[in-house]
């Protein structure tokens, strides 16, 4: 008789037909599903395919179901000759997957090889390379972007510089005096010099100088400022070699990035040492999200469209998903340039794989340059984000032990139910400044009052989660000594956040609005533009949320003058280094940390690795291993 494990009492105590279990499957997928392994869905696709293929071996189902959930999990693929010990080492693991019944690796792989799965005519759901187990479209999409990097990156040497670009990057670049025929050599000079660092002006030159290149660095870098430089020097390049000016796409993976992209733009624009029609037609250039540049639904349920674009500019690649890169790559020209700004030790995207990782990883170093200098913000915050991007613990837990000014710890366990002073008060103080300001009308103020102060979860729902801390907030406001017993709805000083892209109102997902009060009554949902305040009748708005806290997620490209952090506690399966590292360098100038210390060390510890055979075979390296890249 078999010893019952932590899988049966899992079962038993979620009863026969919870929802979670999938029931009537082979009894092996049962096992794994009963455990916590498999979800009900990753059983169910496994078992259909293996329907559609004539494929009935349980063990093949399993190792179908598991390539399933690494999708779901963000893995591009599944390792079979390790999937015991990647699974181990998850955080959402059972608590002893040793004790499940693995197969033998050798011959689950030859089982997997002979399956009608992965072999024989027409293409088969599934790939196996080595020990890699694929989705056929996970396959096909990571094939794509590295073919088509790979490309461009031959291309890397041996495409000219246009007359007048100078070749090398130094400290002191004096500019050129002006020749008849290059009366654009000085301007180049001027635009590759101060105030760029040296690894800006060889982040400039590479853009301009290859088919594809990467601009990597955390936030306050100068990634934006290198782009712009890149923007116009696109344009003076092309006048001097007699080319008509190019076609820029400013383009980004979520609406919000995509308007801080051009917001920033624009913003460098103004003050660049160019002739006012450059400046006019810098301008003039709008930002947009990946997915309306190509033409994609929701759903790509059909191709790219085909881009005309001479220069292609993606900002926030971090949050760029294989199956979108492999669009984008699909849909460029081959003369078209592409440049990657990012930052690799951010979150990953919400889809599968972590592509600027693997990019920058895989990619030949000339073709990337990381930009270290910080510029936004320094001192403490800077020394515990770098800490915590080395992976040294003892390092993060000295930083915020010894930090006085601009950060603080509290080591403790920082719920909605139970909050602490040090966190709850600055952001009612916060929150009460921002309402008197949209009491008086005074939308500027306002915006920037609400902007300026964050609460950051890395949860979105429970005791440590953004929607619990925001209702906690809104409570806390509601109830002072002579306050009303109900405020309204839409009352002034609510803060916004826009939860889906309204093309209509040109109001990007993630946006941050805050309600304010009109002189002739009644209220408006005031939005920055820029410079300028746009305001919206409440009836008008979508799909909005109060937001007085966000999740460390939907924060990424988003800065803050004080950012308050909310840990969940160490058995959270999102703690991990590189969301512990977004959280830290959201802060411009203060940081307050509350979380235990047992947590901190957890999450510096755990990156968050997945499984992509795309930095291998950028390398030209076969991703049969299928180890984590």
């Amino acid at each position: 008789m078999r010893a019952v494990g932590p899988q049966d009492a899992r079962a038993a105590s979620v009863g026969a037909f919870e929802p979670s279990l999938a029931l009537g499957a082979p009894p092996l997928l049962c096992e794994f599903n009963r455990a916590g392994v498999l979800d009900a869905a990753d059983v169910h696709v496994a078992r259909a395919l293996g329907r559609l293929a004539g494929e009935d071996d349980e063990q093949v189902l399993l190792a179908a179901a598991l390539a399933v959930r690494g999708v779901r999990l963000g893995h591009v693929l599944v390792a079979l000759d390790d999937v015991a010990q990647t699974v181990a080492t998850e955080a959402d693991a059972p608590s002893d997957p040793a004790a499940l019944p693995w197969p033998e690796p050798q011959r689950w792989l030859e089982r997997v090889k002979r399956s009608p799965l992965t072999t024989g005519e027409p293409p088969r759901p599934l790939r196996l390379e080595g020990s890699a187990l694929y989705l056929r479209r996970c396959h096909a999409e990571e094939e794509q972007v590295a073919r088509a990097l790979r490309r461009r990156a031959r291309a890397l040497r041996r495409r000219a510089l246009a007359d007048g670009l100078p070749q090398t990057a130094g400290a002191a670049r004096p500019p050129a005096p002006e020749r008849p025929g290059t009366a654009s050599a000085g301007r180049m000079q001027r635009l590759l010099g101060d105030p760029l660092t040296d690894r800006q002006a060889l982040a400039v030159q590479t853009a301009l100088g290859a088919s594809f290149s990467v601009i990597a660095g955390g936030p306050g870098t100068g990634k934006t400022t290198a782009v712009a430089r890149v923007v116009a020097l696109a344009r003076e390049q092309a006048l001097a070699a007699g080319r008509p000016v190019p076609l820029v796409a400013l383009c980004a993976p979520t609406g919000r990035a995509a308007a801080r992209l051009e917001e920033a733009v624009h913003a460098e624009a103004a003050t660049l040492d160019v002739e006012p029609e450059a400046r006019d037609w810098m301008l003039s250039l709008r930002a947009q999200t990946l997915h309306r540049l190509l033409g994609l639904s929701p759903h790509r349920t059909s191709p790219p469209r085909r881009l005309a674009h001479d220069l292609v500019i993606v900002d926030e690649t971090s949050m760029v998903g294989l199956s979108l890169m492999a669009s984008l790559t699909e849909a460029l020209r081959p003369a078209a340039r592409l440049v990657l700004v990012g930052d690799p030790d951010q979150l990953a995207s919400v889809e599968a794989g972590s592509v600027l990782a693997d990019i920058v990883a895989g990619t030949d170093p000339a073709a990337v340059v990381a930009l270290d200098r910080v510029h936004r913000f320094e001192g403490e915050i800077a020394q515990l984000a770098e800490a915590i991007r080395d992976g040294d613990g003892d390092a993060v837990i000295d930083s915020l032990a010894r930090a006085r000014s601009q950060v603080s710890w509290l080591d403790c366990a920082a719920t909605a139910d139970r909050p602490p002073d040090a966190l709850l008060a600055p952001a009612l103080d916060a929150a009460l400044e921002t309402i008197a300001a949209a009491r008086a009308g005074d939308a500027q103020k306002a915006l920037r009052s609400s902007a300026a102060l964050r609460v950051l979860c890395a949860h979105r729902r429970g005791p440590y989660g953004a929607e619990r801390w925001s209702e906690l907030i809104e409570s806390r406001l509601r109830a002072p000594e002579g306050a009303p017993a109900t405020w309204a709805r839409w009352y002034p000083g609510l803060p916004l956040l826009v939860s889906e892209n309204d093309p209509e109102l040109r109001l990007a997902n993630g946006d941050l609005g805050v309600v304010v009060s009109l002189e002739g009554g009644g209220v408006a949902c005031a939005f920055a533009r820029g410079d300028t305040t746009v305001l919206h009748g409440p009836g008008r708005l979508g799909a909005v949320q109060t937001s007085y806290a966000a999740t460390i997620h939907r924060s990424q490209g988003s800065q803050f003058d004080t950012a308050l952090v909310v840990l969940p506690e160490p058995g959270s399966r999102l703690l991990t280094r590189e969301l512990l590292y977004t959280a830290v360098t959201r802060a411009r100038r203060r940081l307050v940390v509350a979380g235990e210390e047992e947590a901190i060390r957890l999450a510096v510890a755990r990156r968050a690795v997945r499984a992509s055979g795309l930095a291998a075979r950028l390398r030209r390296q076969a991703p049969g291993a299928g180890r984590a890249s």
